[in-house]
């Protein structure tokens, strides 16, 4: 195992893991923690800026304990791997409070992934997506 080397992946618990969760990533992951090592992430909080509803937003909690066993399922090992929850994590909050404070809003508008998540939920009318499209406004 080369211990230099590490990755960080996480999945949002939105909703039952489907064949294209394992063969895009979980596959993936058993193999990596055979090399690496390895840190996966139940990604709870940054569900949440993408939940359309109440509803969707209170299936979060009870998704997360049928994907960690999904991933265990998988091959994904415990004693091999670092798998966490990040709320269950009070330092990611503090992280995010503080890089959110120092990060302006141009430079996340360079981020293609960014781009797209605020083009998804733009499409979709979530509440995230207004509060982008009124932070653009005032930045014209």
């Amino acid at each position: 195992m080369n211990q230099s080397l590490r990755v960080f992946s996480g999945m949002r618990p939105t909703g039952r893991l489907h064949l294209g969760n394992y063969l895009g990533a979980l596959q993936n992951w058993v193999t990596l923690q055979e090399q690496h090592q390895c840190v996966y992430c139940v990604v709870d909080i940054h569900a949440l800026t993408t939940v359309q509803s109440k509803e969707e937003a209170g299936e979060i909690h009870g998704n997360i304990r049928e994907m960690v066993l999904d991933w265990l399922a998988a091959g994904l090992d415990p004693k091999r791997s670092i798998i966490f929850v990040q709320s269950h994590v009070p330092e990611v909050l503090t992280l995010h409070a503080l890089l959110s404070m120092v990060t302006p809003l141009g430079w996340l508008l360079r981020v293609p992934t960014f781009k797209e998540k605020v083009r998804q939920v733009t499409k979709s009318g979530g509440g995230p997506a207004r509060r982008m499209r009124s932070l653009r406004a005032t930045r014209r």
